[in-house]
């Protein structure tokens, strides 16, 4: 018997080294998929093909490694853990990404010039529509905004507006219109 075969077959390798592979593996594989139905759902498909090949690639391995070792429960913990971990992987990769555009919606009962005087000045189209609501008139102003730019567009709001009333959606497509450009994050 070789040293490898001895280190293979040994206690430290399958308790510990194995299920960490897969651990690692499946982490992976389940943060390629959760990236790749978000991207779907974000209408940007040309780079989720090569996700799925990567995907099922380490699938794979990790199911082989499985039923390979059926009688390791560790190997089952890893498994159903790199599949946590990887959701969780997944989603924070995204937030970071902040991939699309959304559209903000800002309903008012002040005076909304100033606010889109502001978000122009960040070369942002607004539309200001004459609404009802359940306590009187009030403006809703509709803008288009790159979803990494939120945070910034919701300061702007709570400058302008702190007691307003907003809401936003993802947008999937869009056409015409002023659309966002890089904002500059000046000071607010």
């Amino acid at each position: 018997m070789h040293l490898s075969d001895e280190f293979l077959n040994g206690s430290i390798f399958n308790w510990v080294l194995l299920p960490l592979l897969i651990f690692v593996g499946r982490t992976c594989d389940v943060t390629l998929a959760t990236l790749r139905n978000i991207f779907l759902s974000r209408n940007i498909k040309k780079i989720v093909p090569l996700i799925g090949f990567f995907e099922v690639l380490l699938w794979l391995i990790a199911v082989s490694t499985i039923i390979k070792n059926l009688n390791n429960v560790m190997c089952y913990i890893a498994f159903a853990g790199g599949y946590s971990m990887g959701i969780f992987v997944g989603i924070k990769i995204e937030s970071r990404l902040a991939l699309g555009t959304q559209l903000m919606r800002i309903i008012t009962t002040r005076d909304c010039h100033p606010l889109m005087e502001a978000l122009n000045r960040e070369n942002l189209g607004v539309t200001e529509i004459d609404a009802l609501g359940a306590k009187g008139p009030v403006k809703i102003l509709l803008t288009v905004i790159k979803r990494k730019d939120a945070e910034h567009v919701i300061d702007l709001v709570n400058k302008y507006h702190p007691n307003a009333f907003f809401s936003m959606e993802d947008v999937r497509l869009a056409n015409q219109g002023i659309f966002p450009g890089a904002i500059q994050n000046s000071n607010i």
